[in-house]
């Protein structure tokens, strides 16, 4: 414990951000005149104390000298009416703390020692009149009480002395044993086990989640038996973590019905690649499919790029910021785990939450306790993660969408993808193959390891409940991964210092080493020589704790010193835990005791296998009974201002998408910066060639009809791509399946229709899937405000992220209209098909027609734009999408801020609004210069339809008369209103 606490406060002399704060708090409801913020650092130490001089040091390392100032051990005295100090809680991820010890240790040449720390808090004065309710709901939205200590004080009460000195020392006082584990339980308890953990003898409390049905339970007691002893706590939470759902993917790999005996995965997302590759021949793209952290693309003759996309979904529904914080930098690490190293070169998100402006009463404790955190407090929080997990890392992050559903409010879907880049071969080595040989050492980089993140895989693999462990909650550090990436991936691999490298993401070290080991078929581990946060961890804490920013690496012995040497220059701590063998048992050791001793063959391949039996029901919703209305000018208007359709540019501009040097087309597109559907960025320099990204999800398809909803994300995420000039046959798809209640028949009737969808879909645009993950639980289960139980499940939702080499980028168009006088055409053909649609959807109904394609005149026609794209017969291009027609026209009107005079084709017998809000797929609205009319027309043929020309300030659009006539200027205030105070 710390015998010397300082604590320095720094604040503004005039902060520019708060208006901003203040007025964000208001629009919450609280009677808040203004909101200051002073930023506290607590210095605790005992070796050695600091001078008061040294201490002024500090202070003003800490400060920007031209509008900040800073106290030590004195308060702060502005003119408030409450003070609220917000810190961590004991043991959770404190990256602004470690910053600044870190230029402490650095300024004066030291280091800080064990219980030696820095820690950050943040300190509001609130000016206004709250009663005590107000007061404690405000302090509520500033903290989240899962990691965040909050401590509040009126005026008189924080005196001359102010806010207390705390230091959030984790004090354990655990004994660091493995207990063995009875399985010889009757089916009940052996249930509970599974389902809540194994009692722990000392506290008589239950650990968390094992994630474990009774099958698999019964199974691990089976090999036990003929081992004739019972488990250790390690080895079954070993197995729990191996085996959950999270990392095995039971779901897809289970036999299904009588038609599909292999698993959805293997004959429709694998097979569908398979096929794909060998039809293609010696034109195949794909590099490295589902055997590796990422995916791999051939970029050109010298370079592939990986993408993968990752969820984080239970976590960022207990703590948003972390949770998204987590999810981003984990992926992160997928990339760099990829082959021998690829470099992150781009950040991609995607947040589906309930309505921001709405406030949910769900409680996980019956008697109105642990509330769920509403809407708007989860969206600030991912948001936030995501843009410091990129930010900090040097990443940049311009590609991301937001999706609103009032069934994403018990759990909501948080979604971090990652692009990387890296040579083909180096040193006459592929660098996207590794393999540890036995006698390589385990070495372990990084962070060190600590109680957060433990279950943290089965905790994820089951629906969210009042039993959720805190401890699988995380926060991430960027700072210290990026030190290990640039070492990793810009000289230790290129110096052929390792043979194999995995990240510690789900089940920590108990996967990472476990699965690197069936590359040579054995590991022996040494649990004590893995650096702690803290002392006092229990082995099995140690084991499968998924604390942030660790990679494993295999490194030769006579590799060892050089390898221990350059971490050590670039301040990354590495530590040898272990070494791989050829034993075929995966041992693991602590104080002198073998404490785990399983066979590898048990523990990767002994899951039992399940056959699952699925129903599916066609429903039927109600259709809007609205007439159709003579003018659309409102109906677009309040079409622009729904969530799903508006500007989200309150997101992109917090996040950096020009670090790096290769942006081309970026999160908002035009002089009215209107959000794009893709984007575009160079990835090697020097290249005329570039990486396109986009993505599309339906969940409003998905319960009317899950196949076609598949198919509308394949198709959009291709026509993303598509629409800047990449041709399909340079695209590669992802699938990430989010589904609920995957124990029901009915659910999995739908996943197995989504998973059909993706074969069909994926084989006829020849786009292979290269990468994917599932979530199969995203239930809250808990109690309303009158304690009757509930359960909010988040629509069946499949994203489907797409990626493309564009082969010059110079020739790339983006979506804003440029000039008038330039012809405007739609390219697609236009159905009444509306189930699903957000027109549908504002006008109070659902709708049973989800949008169908002929995928094979889809390709073709995407083929034949990309070409004239590529020809530069096109200024600009933009997919029809969410909204249909009508939506996609404005805002190509939006960003270019120009007007467009149009006639459109409604057909005979179809209503015109139907027309125009139809969200009928594989269209296009694209704008060309008039002297490129003849020579686009003979490159589209009739699937292009000419409607007019971008002229005057309005759009102005008629059909037999006269449908709409509003100003650009007012439309562009429609689509930013909505977060416009964000």
């Amino acid at each position: 414990m710390a015998s010397f606490v300082h604590r320095i406060e720094v604040h503004y002399t005039q902060d520019p951000r708060l208006k901003t704060r203040t007025d964000r708090i208001k629009t919450l409801g609280f009677p808040v005149d203004e909101l200051h913020l002073a930023e506290v650092y607590t210095i605790a130490t005992s070796a050695r104390d600091f001078t008061r001089d040294e201490l002024v040091q500090i202070g003003n390392q800490l400060i920007n000298p031209v509008v900040q100032e800073f106290t030590v051990d004195e308060a702060t005295k502005p003119l408030f009416d409450y003070a609220i100090e917000v810190g961590f809680l004991p043991g959770v991820t404190d990256n602004v703390g470690t910053t600044a010890r870190q230029m402490i240790e650095d300024f004066f040449s030291m280091k800080f020692g064990d219980g030696e720390a820095v820690y950050s808090s943040q300190l509001y004065f609130v000016r206004g009149r709250l009663d005590a309710g107000a007061l404690q709901g405000l302090a509520a939205t500033l903290a989240n009480p899962l990691v965040n200590r909050v401590l509040t004080k009126t005026r008189a009460e924080y005196g001359q002395a102010g806010m207390d000195r705390i230091v959030p020392y984790v004090e354990l006082h655990e004994l660091p044993t493995t207990e063995t584990v009875d399985l010889d339980l009757d089916d009940a308890e052996l249930a509970r086990l599974g389902k809540e953990g194994i009692m722990d003898p000392r506290t008589h409390q239950r650990r968390g989640p094992l994630a474990l049905d009774l099958t698999q339970l019964h199974a691990i007691r089976d090999y036990f038996r003929t081992l004739g002893r019972r488990p250790t706590d390690l080895e079954l939470e070993s197995l729990a973590q191996t085996w959950s759902e999270h990392c095995k993917h039971t779901i897809f790999a289970s036999a299904m019905d009588d038609d599909v005996p292999n698993g959805l995965y293997k004959t429709y997302i694998q097979a569908a690649t398979n096929e794909i590759r060998l039809e293609a021949g010696d034109k195949d793209i794909c590099v490295s499919v589902f055997s590796d952290n990422s995916g791999a693309i051939v970029f050109d003759d010298e370079y592939i790029v990986t993408h993968k996309v990752e969820t984080h979904n239970s976590p960022s529904a207990l703590d948003p910021f972390g949770g998204a914080l987590t999810g981003i930098v984990g992926v992160n690490r997928d990339t760099i785990g990829f082959g021998l190293g690829a470099k992150p070169c781009i950040n991609i998100y995607g947040f589906c939450v309930g309505d921001p402006d709405t406030s949910v009463t769900l409680f996980r404790g019956k008697d109105a306790s642990n509330p769920v955190l509403p809407p708007r407090q989860i969206l600030d929080g991912v948001v936030r993660g995501v843009g410091v997990g990129g930010n900090c890392s040097g990443i940049p992050t311009p590609q991301g969408f937001c999706w609103f559903d009032n069934r994403y409010a018990g759990k909501p879907l948080v979604f971090a993808g990652t692009v990387g880049v890296m040579p083909r071969m180096q040193g006459g080595r592929k660098l996207h193959e590794k393999a540890a040989q036995a006698g390589d050492l385990i070495v372990m980089v990084g962070g060190r390891v600590g109680k957060d993140g433990i279950h943290g895989a089965t905790f994820s693999s089951e629906v969210l409940d009042h039993k959720s462990p805190v401890t699988a909650v995380q926060i991430g550090d960027p700072i210290t991964q990026k030190k290990f990436s640039d070492v990793i991936v810009k000289e230790a691999r290129d110096l052929g210092l390792y043979r194999s490298i995995t990240d510690n993401g789900a089940g920590g070290l108990s996967c990472s080493v476990a699965e690197m080991a069936k590359e040579c078929n054995g590991c022996r581990v040494q649990l004590d020589a893995v650096p702690l946060k803290y002392h006092g961890m229990a082995p099995w804490e140690i084991w499968i704790s998924e604390s942030q920013e660790r990679m494993t690496l295999a490194v030769p012995p006579e590799q060892l010193t050089a390898f221990m040497d350059l971490m050590g220059r670039r301040e990354v701590e590495a530590t040898v835990i272990g070494e791989f063998t050829d034993s075929g048992r995966c041992v693991v050791e602590c104080g002198g005791k073998c404490v785990m001793d399983l066979e590898l063959k048990f523990l990767h391949d002994g899951l039992p296998k399940k056959h699952l039996k699925t129903t599916f029901t066609r429903k039927t919703f109600p259709e809007p009974d609205a007439p159709c209305p003579d003018r659309l000018d409102t109906a677009l208007l309040a079409m622009l201002k729904r969530r799903n359709l508006c500007s989200t540019e309150f997101i992109s501009i917090q996040y950096d998408h020009t670090v790096q040097g290769g942006h081309v087309l970026g999160p908002v597109q035009g002089k009215g910066r209107v959000q794009g559907v893709a984007s575009l960025t160079k990835v090697v320099p020097g290249s005329k060639k570039a990486v396109g990204l986009s993505q599309a999800l339906f969940p409003s398809y998905s319960e009317i009809d899950p196949y076609r909803m598949a198919g509308a994300g394949i198709d959009t995420a291709i026509r993303g791509l598509v629409a800047m000039g990449i041709p399909p046959s340079g695209i590669a798809i992802l699938d990430n399946f989010c589904w609920c209640s995957s124990d029901e028949p009915e659910r999995l009737g739908q996943l197995k229709r989504a998973a059909q969808g993706c074969y069909d879909f994926a084989k006829v645009f020849g786009t292979p899937f290269i990468s994917g993950k599932d979530s199969m639980f995203n239930d809250f289960s808990g109690f309303d405000a009158e304690g009757s139980p509930v359960k909010v499940s988040v629509p069946p939702t499949l994203l489907i992220s797409s990626i493309g080499v564009h082969p010059d980028a110079g020739k790339s168009v983006s979506m804003d209209a440029k000039i008038t006088g330039d012809l405007v055409y739609v390219i697609g053909e236009t159905k009444e098909e509306l189930g699903g649609s957000e027109y549908f959807a504002m006008l109070g109904g659902v709708g049973n027609e989800v949008p169908s394609l002929d995928a094979a005149a889809a390709k073709e026609r995407y083929t034949r734009l990309a070409g004239a794209i590529g020809h530069g017969l096109v200024a600009s291009a933009f997919p029809v999408s969410h909204g249909g027609l009508l939506v996609a026209l404005a805002k190509v009107a939006i960003a270019g801020r120009h007007g467009l005079e149009l006639t459109v084709p409604v057909p005979d017998g179809m209503r015109s609004d139907h027309y125009l809000f139809s969200e009928s797929l594989g269209r296009f609205v694209v704008t060309i210069a008039p002297d490129h009319k003849r020579a686009f027309e003979q490159a589209l043929g009739p699937d292009a339809v000419l409607l007019g020309r971008v002229a005057g300030s309005r759009l102005r659009i008629t059909a037999t008369t006269l449908l709409l006539d509003t100003d650009i200027r007012d439309l562009e205030k429609a689509y930013k209103a909505p977060f416009g105070g964000y």
